[in-house]
């Protein structure tokens, strides 16, 4: 079932993402693989869409993936990050695992783009948030840079994001990415 060259950019596997489960309807996707299965292939990059709660949060915290940026993906905390570094977090997270379900949900209407699945082989290789400032009680910037790998060579993105709360009728307010200027 599974392939991995450590040594490169190279994985292949016959294991769907969940994204493709959903798609087609198939709700049990991530009871296909073990843990142990979905740490190897998260190590080498490739899966990464198959989060295991237990494992490290790809934010780069140092905290369980189920106490940190998953709770905001889903559960009862789905969608309410406190503040705009933890939404940018949960963000990075949510790119890393190509939930694309979550990025859309946090991005704001009039600036959201159409979204596509990360390209294969795309490896987050980490981030680092340099700075959060808080303008008013509704809007707040984060500057961070995202390094990742694809094809054998390093990106790295550096990004003063725009936040703005929105309040939707009737639900409490909640943090969005609104946009941002790369650096």
């Amino acid at each position: 079932i599974v392939d991995c060259d450590w040594s490169s950019d190279v994985c292949s596997s016959d294991l769907r993402p969940p994204s493709a489960a959903r798609s087609r309807g198939d709700s049990g996707a991530r009871s296909i693989i073990g843990p142990i299965v979905a740490a190897r292939h998260r190590a080498c990059g490739m899966i990464a869409a198959m989060p295991d709660h237990d494992l490290p949060c790809p934010c780069g915290l140092k905290a369980r993936y189920a106490d940190c940026c998953g709770r905001f993906h889903e559960g009862p905390q789905h969608l309410q990050a406190p503040d705009a570094e933890a939404l940018m977090r949960s963000r990075y997270s949510a790119f890393v695992l190509d939930r694309l379900d979550y990025l859309r949900d946090t991005w704001h209407p009039d600036t959201r783009p159409a979204l596509e699945p990360s390209p294969p082989g795309l490896r987050w290789l980490g981030l680092e948030v340099r700075a959060h400032r808080r303008q008013d009680a509704r809007h707040a910037t984060v500057e961070f840079v995202a390094r990742s790998k694809l094809g054998g060579r390093a990106h790295r993105l550096h990004e003063l994001s725009r936040f703005e709360q929105l309040a939707d009728d009737g639900a409490p307010p909640r943090w969005v990415y609104r946009d941002g200027d790369l650096r």
